[in-house]
């Protein structure tokens, strides 16, 4: 399983795609959307696992997706996406 992260650093215009435990980024694209599916794309092709969204400018976690096939601890299903 592999988790990621969707993050955006203070005075950057692009998104970061970051798998936890990394020290950079897989890939830096320009639309927040666009490196969530990214991210869930690696996730999902590593087993699946967490994809982490944060909020713009270094910001903290705004929500988190379970991947397939990963272990949801919650089984209340995400209405947001």
């Amino acid at each position: 399983m592999a988790n990621y992260h969707v993050t955006q650093k203070k005075g950057q215009e692009g998104w970061n795609v970051q798998k936890e435990g990394g020290k950079k980024a897989s890939v830096i694209v320009s639309t927040q959307k666009e490196a969530e599916k990214i991210a869930k794309q690696y996730s999902s092709n590593n087993g699946g696992g967490e994809v982490r969204i944060h909020r713009p400018n270094g910001g903290p976690i705004r929500d988190s997706d379970t991947v397939r096939p990963g272990n949801d601890p919650s089984s209340i299903k995400d209405t947001k996406h």
